[in-house]
This record gives C-alpha cells, sequence and structure tokens, in this order.
C-alpha cells in the first residue's frame, strides 16, 4: 500500500499549478472525512483523493490518451492497488467506461466537483476565508445561480450524492465544507491572499 508520502510525491513530480495541487488536497480532505464518518481507511481514502488528478496538468485531454487513463497506467506501473486505481478511473467514468461502484468510488466522484464549487463560494467573500461560509444555506443561495460556477456540473453532483445514499444539503455540503475548512491555510483560502 503507498503512503501518503508517496502519493505527495506523485502530485508533486506531475503537477506545477498551485490550483490543481490545492483542489487534490481539498478532495483529499473530504475523502478523509468521508472515511471517518462511515469508518473505512482514512489513509486509503485520502490517498485516493490526493491523487485523483496527478496527471491531469500533463495530460488534460479526457479521453483513452489522456486523463485518467495515462495517469492509471502509470499506477498500475508503479505497483499501485487496483483498488486505487479503478477509484481514479471511476471519477471520469463517462471518458473511461469505469462506472463508480464501490462506496470509495463515488465518494470520490460526490466531492470532486463540489470542492471546486465551495472555493468559488469562497473565493467571492471579501475575506476570501472558506471559514467565513457558515451556512448551507449560503452554498445553496449560489448554488440556484446557475450563472455561478457555471462549469460545475450540479447534475453530476446531486446524482453522485444519490448514488452514495448522502443528502446534498443535510449531510454532503456540510461535510466537505468542513473538511476543507480545517485546511484553509493549505488551500489558500484562510483570507491571506484577499
Amino acid at each position: 500500500m503507498p503512503t501518503r508520502e508517496d502519493a505527495w510525491n506523485l502530485v508533486t513530480e506531475y503537477t506545477n499549478n498551485q490550483n490543481l495541487v490545492r483542489h487534490m488536497l481539498a478532495v483529499e480532505a473530504a475523502m478523509r472525512a468521508y472515511a471517518r464518518k462511515w469508518n473505512q481507511d482514512e489513509e486509503r481514502w485520502g490517498i485516493v483523493g490526493l491523487v485523483h488528478d496527478f496527471d491531469y496538468e500533463r495530460y488534460p485531454d479526457l479521453s483513452v490518451e489522456g486523463h485518467p487513463v495515462v495517469g492509471a497506467g502509470m499506477l498500475r506501473e508503479r505497483g499501485w492497488p487496483e483498488e486505487i486505481i479503478r477509484a481514479v478511473l471511476a471519477h471520469a467514468g463517462e471518458y473511461t467506461g469505469v462506472r463508480p461502484e464501490s462506496r470509495m468510488e463515488r465518494a470520490l466522484v460526490s466531492v470532486d466537483e463540489l470542492t471546486g464549487f465551495l472555493v468559488a463560494v469562497a473565493l467571492v467573500r471579501p475575506t476570501k476565508d472558506i471559514r467565513d461560509v457558515k451556512e448551507v444555506s449560503s452554498v445553496r443561495k449560489k448554488w440556484k445561480d446557475r450563472a455561478f460556477a457555471a462549469a460545475v456540473s450540479r447534475d453530476e453532483i446531486e446524482h453522485a450524492c444519490q448514488e452514495l445514499g448522502v443528502d446534498l444539503w443535510i449531510e454532503h455540503v456540510p461535510l466537505v465544507l468542513g473538511a476543507m475548512q480545517a485546511i484553509a491555510g493549505e488551500l489558500g483560502l484562510d483570507g491571506q491572499l484577499g
């Protein structure tokens, strides 16, 4: 089983874009929060979140010749467990043909897009501090505005939550938001950029 350090080394080897690194850290934090909630292997779930996009900067083409297929191949060559490789492939199932089946795979799909949306919510705050996003209702208000963070697929997140068996507003958003707030500094969302 690879360690968190192995995962981090992979991310830093292949990714220079700080926003992409922060995205992977946010997904890692959310995956760890779900693992804790369901008494799963927090290390494994966190590693899946951390490496899911490690190849994206170099291979941004979402296809069988790009992300995440290339990354999955690299992980396989390095002897990573199939469970992690499958989760990486499943987070882009529309391109890879690997549909999320396990709870870990479904959690990855459900948190991936939401982290980006929550970053956008934080960045429109005067403080640019995600810890100042106190109410789920403020996230929901932005959610309803389809022009806000228009690239985020709300339908994908809603569907993923259904597949995961969690309520978007009662469970999912609060859990992911809390996980990201706990590492606000690492995400550059602690008001220091404003």
